[in-house]
């Protein structure tokens, strides 16, 4: 723990429509378009955050709640993944790890869940803030 610099909102975005339908053929490459992946409000330091294994976290689009977890939930720790993810590579000042993405995604949902244009994503980590971002076509 003592390498983690900070911690803050991610959105894990997907273009799943790239993903399952044009022949993506693969999930990262539909993770890697230019302006995904956002992060914010703030970066809030350990000393500031004691415990981030026990945070309620929350996605919601357009206000309506899509995800409602807590960071207890993560199959593995923050510890855990440092040091999975330094056996595979060279982890330097400022890289960032997203951890995961708790249950309720869009597009698993009976019927599928899709942002759009003018929808607004909000990430929510309690004691770090709120990541809003509005949707826009490319």
């Amino acid at each position: 723990m003592q390498y983690v610099a900070g911690y803050t909102c991610g959105h894990d975005v997907s273009a799943r429509d790239f993903q399952l339908e044009r022949g993506g053929g693969q999930w990262v490459i539909g993770k890697t378009f230019d302006t995904f992946a956002p992060l914010g409000p703030v970066l809030v330091t350990p000393d500031e955050l004691p415990d981030p294994h026990h945070l309620p976290i929350r996605c919601r689009v357009n206000g309506q709640t899509m995800q409602d977890s807590n960071t207890a939930q993560m199959i593995f720790n923050i510890p855990q993944t440092i040091a999975y993810l330094s056996r595979v590579m060279t982890l330097e000042p400022g890289d960032v790890i997203f951890t995961g993405t708790p249950p309720g995604v869009g597009f698993a949902r009976k019927p599928p869940i899709f942002l759009k244009p003018g929808d607004v994503a909000e990430i929510e980590i309690e004691g770090i803030g709120v990541l809003r971002n509005p949707v826009e076509a490319a």
